[in-house]
């Protein structure tokens, strides 16, 4: 008997699709060893970054390639533009940067799994933007610096007058640099990396308000024909020609509200310039007030009055300004002359109280040339004051400073309790004497200072000195009335009289005794400039102010007065 063999089953067909999944799991393995084979960097092949070629690089080698070519590129300066105007920006410290590290990790593949292996081998890399880093803090700080030097400040177009000619000024737009939206387009200079174009950057921009063709009707509607030719003025029957460059020094074109140039000569400037001041003096007289003189106990006119007559700033203006836009004998004028009235005349001296004599005093003291000088000139600034009712009168502001400018010479003062040598000795004599004049006519004295230590040739209490800057005598006329100031002087006195009328019968001076009394001291002194002193006692004194009506007393106002010593001084 033959033995029996097992049957073995028959091998039949695989459905289609098994057979296709078997061969593409079979594919795909294939790929995958192919692709980590081929591919055996961690960048794609064919990525570049701003052109730099990392494909098939190790993170490491292209962190190190992109630093050598990013690094350059990212210190270039960025060339960009503000309005009209352009300059660079340092992009480190704008605080722009490249991310290297970050850049490299974003062009890298995102792993080893079969897919991203087998997705990278059917890709190449491509361009990859380098990743920016941004301080917007150092963006704006870089820009705010920037902007100091290429911000323009707007300008109206203008005319100009330079020595007789006629220049224009072109107008220019103004442009501030938009420091916060101008961060955007900066760094998108930077990573876009081209240096050879210029970025322009966001900015406020303002327009002039006077146009270039403004400019051109003013220069020729008014300014060229202005400075074509000299203008001749007629004054008082004076006759003299003002030139171009005379003209240009004092005329303008000014834009008004709504942009137009229009023309201002500045009047008094042109009637200071020598060139018409000079001609315009033989036509000008100063109004004089009559002057007046006490007589007895009346006030008497001693001199009559003269009217003045001048050229005004606005009559000059009136008289040119038309003429500049003229030509040939167009170009003569005549400018009228005003008649000048004086404050006081014969007329209107008893309207305005100027009828007696309400006081009057006078001080004596020893020759000396420099006295007489000072005493004199500051007498002839105040002979003729014309104090209004409630009007505040100034010795400072009359006199002015004690200067050899203004008429005084050197003399002896009293600084620092002690004589010495300064312009305008002397004047104290004066103003002693007004102060008794004020004293007596019963006005109300506002400031006044007295003598560090007493002088003898004047009264005890009832004197007084002035400092130009520091101390001044003033009073303010409460008589109701006008009070004319008369003064004269001699080689040795002065006499200053009220001339108005009295609001009081008489006022009278009472002395208190001396109190205080304080005993003198004796000093050497070598320096070169020393004055001899004598010695006299300090004290104090009191001297009150008795008003009487009507034979009866008023009211008594006491003025109370100390005096240092005056110590010995002896010059070696």
């Amino acid at each position: 008997m033959r033995p029996r063999i097992a049957s073995v089953p028959r091998l039949t067909s695989l459905p289609p699709l098994a057979l296709a999944g078997g061969a593409l799991a079979v594919g795909a393995g294939g790929l995958y060893l192919a692709g980590l084979m081929l591919t055996g960097g961690e960048i794609d092949s064919g990525t570049t970054v701003r052109g730099v070629e990392i494909g098939g690089l190790s993170r490491a080698e292209a962190v190190r390639k992109l630093e050598r070519h990013l690094g350059a590129a990212g210190a270039r300066e960025l060339p960009v533009k503000v309005g009209d105007r352009t300059g660079t920006v340092d992009p480190r410290r704008a605080g722009l940067s490249f991310d290297v590290g970050e850049t490299v990790d974003r062009a890298a593949r995102t792993g080893a799994d079969p897919v991203s292996v087998i997705a990278e081998f059917f890709r190449s890399g491509g361009d990859i933007e380098p990743v920016v880093r941004l301080d917007e803090d150092k963006a704006r700080a870089a820009l705010g610096d920037l902007a100091e030097g290429l911000d323009q400040k707007v300008r109206d177009g203008a005319v100009a007058f330079d020595d007789g000619r006629v220049e224009q000024v072109a107008p220019r737009t103004g442009y501030a640099l938009d420091v916060n939206g101008a961060v955007g387009p900066l760094r998108s200079s930077f990573l876009r990396g081209d240096t050879r174009s210029v970025t322009p950057l966001p900015a406020r921009e303002t327009r002039p308000k006077v146009t270039a063709d403004e400019v051109r009707r003013a220069m020729r509607t008014f300014a060229e024909p202005a400075m074509s030719a000299p203008v001749t003025l007629t004054a008082g029957g004076k006759r003299f020609t003002v030139g171009q460059a005379v003209l240009g020094e004092h005329l303008a074109m000014r834009p008004d509200g709504g942009g137009r140039l229009r023309p201002e000569l500045d009047t008094k400037g042109l009637r200071d310039d020598p060139a018409v001041a000079g001609p315009l003096e033989d036509v000008t007289t100063t109004a004089e007030n009559a002057r007046l003189r006490p007589d007895g106990d009346k006030a008497v006119i001693a001199e009559d009055a003269r009217v003045g007559q001048e050229v005004t700033d606005k009559a000059l203006g009136k008289a040119v300004l038309p003429l500049l836009t003229r030509s040939g004998a167009d170009r003569s004028g005549e400018v009228a002359v005003h008649r000048t009235q004086p404050e006081i005349t014969r007329e209107n001296a008893a309207e305005l109280g100027l009828t007696e004599k309400m006081s009057s005093f006078t001080v004596h003291f020893e020759p000396a040339e420099y006295r007489t000088k000072n005493i004199g000139r500051a007498v002839e600034l105040i002979n003729g004051s014309l104090v209004r009712p409630d009007e505040t009168w100034s010795f400072n502001r009359t006199v002015g400073e004690r200067t050899e400018a203004n008429g005084f010479v050197e003399g002896i003062i009293i600084l620092n309790d002690q004589f010495t040598k300064a312009s305008g000795g002397g004047v104290s004599a004066v103003a002693t004497t007004v102060y008794n004049a004020l004293f007596f006519a019963g006005v109300k004295p506002v400031e006044h200072g007295a003598h560090s230590f007493y002088i003898e040739r004047y009264p005890e209490g009832r004197e007084a000195t002035v400092a130009w800057g520091s101390l001044d005598l003033r009073f303010t006329n409460d008589s109701g009335k006008a009070i004319y100031i008369q003064a004269e002087s001699t080689d040795t006195s002065v006499t200053v009289s009220f001339l108005g009328t009295r609001k009081y019968d008489e006022i009278k001076s009472v002395k208190g005794p001396r109190t205080e009394v304080k005993k003198p001291e004796k000093k050497v002194s070598d320096d070169k400039e020393c004055v001899p002193q004598t010695p006299l006692e300090g004290f104090d004194v009191t001297v009150e102010r008795v008003f009487y009506d009507d034979g009866r007393e008023v009211k008594r106002e006491p003025f109370r007065t100390h005096y240092t010593p005056r110590d010995e001084i002896v010059c070696e």
